[in-house]
């Protein structure tokens, strides 16, 4: 069977481009493969759109921003926080909505659904917050959907910013419970990015919420930077260009799918599915799947797998999909494998084995074994070192955090709340492809 070149093997068509601007990509980790055994390898499912170039190029958002006001908020942390919503405001135009949720062990709406072009009056209630009581984190979320829901069915980007530092603690307060909303809202198209403030907010439930309705997550020791982190998010919020994705992924010739790496999704024997809530103009949204390929004679070439990605373009609501399908060669010499390996895809692989060992350390720190956590990352930067020599790829700076991270938690002995924190923000900030 004639062999395709490396660069042949990433076959691309999207269909009707000029009004489905979604790119769909499909790469393998290595364009050859060892011939005459099975082989276990990489499959990246790409989605990138161009960037809004016009503010008028993009659809309308319906913000909610929900803020804990309990006491701990008090003094600096409410004053930036209240700063960090006018900030959100100011980013707004007349065709967006805002809403403000406020709530302690009470939910309140300071401003309900309205335009964001009534810029003195928003300000003026946002103004009016202070700070006293306890933390109803379920309910102000909840409420804060309750104002996007006004407009639902309208032609927004619809998306809750909770900024919270303390625990909740009237309420259902547990991850499983606040997981079980974020999955309800995704089902509305709402997604949840949220601001955790200081060491004392409970991460695993604030990144529990935003990975289930598909949000950002954030970790900010410092209040003084919320303005700069609730521009961050509405900078992304401002450029979706695709809403309700939908990857499926058809395998062939008996390619089996093992697992999905970084991200939730569903297998069985032939076939993958992953749902996105939406995708940013500018950005690469990716999944990893590792796959089993049956054992192929040298100079083969075989078809992988096929990528269908289906979404609706936020301008004109109009359903689209675009297609991709890989393909690999095979070898019986070393070298051709070596010279095939696909760098970007060799990274992604690497940063999220990153995110994965660091999930993994948390829970055996919080089981009481910090040294196995640390053995853990060591052992896992021993692994893309060695993999990275292998295929004569750049995988410093993946080591160098690992490696930092195990010697940091073995000098501690265990984990304080801000080195928890950085490991769960940043495990989802990867996972996520926030960063």
């Amino acid at each position: 069977m004639k062999t395709l070149s490396t660069l042949a093997l990433i076959a691309i068509s999207n269909l009707a481009l000029a009004a489905a601007p979604v790119v769909c990509k499909v790469e393998l980790d290595r364009g050859t493969l060892p011939a005459d055994r099975t082989e276990r390898a990489v499959i990246k499912v790409s989605l990138t759109a161009p960037e809004i170039v016009r503010r008028t190029d993009r659809p309308p958002v319906n913000l909610a921003i929900v803020l804990d006001r309990s006491g701990s908020m008090s003094g600096d942390k409410i004053r930036n926080a209240q700063n960090a919503a006018i900030e959100a405001l100011r980013h707004l135009g007349s065709s967006d909505l805002y809403s403000l949720v406020v709530y302690n062990h009470n939910v309140e709406t300071l401003v309900p659904a309205q335009s964001a072009s009534n810029m003195d009056y928003i300000e003026s209630r946002i103004r009016e917050i202070h700070a006293n009581g306890n933390t109803a984190l379920f309910s102000g979320v909840s409420q804060g959907a309750v104002e996007l829901r006004k407009n639902l069915a309208e032609s927004y980007v619809h998306r809750v910013i909770l900024l919270s530092d303390g625990l909740a603690n009237v309420g259902p307060s547990s991850p499983h419970e606040l997981g079980r909303l974020g999955s309800s809202l995704l089902k509305e198209n709402i997604a949840v990015s949220t601001v955790g403030v200081g060491t004392d907010y409970n991460e695993d439930l604030m990144t529990r919420l935003s990975q289930n309705s598909d949000g950002n997550a954030y970790f900010v020791q410092n209040s003084d930077d919320l303005p700069s982190i609730f521009a961050e998010e509405l900078g992304d919020v401002l450029s979706i260009m695709a809403r309700r994705v939908k990857i499926e992924i058809e395998f062939d010739n008996g390619v089996r799918p093992v697992r999905i790496i970084g991200r939730d999704g569903r297998l069985d024997e032939h076939r993958a599915e992953i749902q996105l809530n939406q995708l940013y103009g500018g950005q690469e949204k990716f999944a990893l799947i590792e796959v089993e390929i049956p054992a192929q004679t040298a100079g083969n070439t075989l078809k992988l797998a096929t990528a269908n990605c289906v979404y609706e373009d936020v301008l004109d609501q109009a359903e689209r999909q675009a297609q991709a399908t890989v393909a690999a060669n095979f070898s019986a010499v070393k070298k051709d494998v070596v010279e095939s390996v696909n760098v970007n895809v060799q990274r992604d692989l690497a940063r999220n084995e990153l995110a994965a060992t660091q999930d993994y350390a948390v829970e055996l720190v919080d089981q009481g074994n910090a040294p196995q956590a640390a053995q853990e990352l060591r052992k896992k930067a021993e692994e893309i070192k060695e993999r990275a020599q292998k295929y004569g790829i750049e995988l410093d700076d993946e080591v160098a955090e690992l490696e930092t991270q195990s010697e940091t938690l073995e000098e501690a002995g265990s984990m304080d709340k801000v080195m928890r924190k950085s490991f769960r923000t940043n495990s989802y900030q990867i996972r996520n492809q926030q960063q």
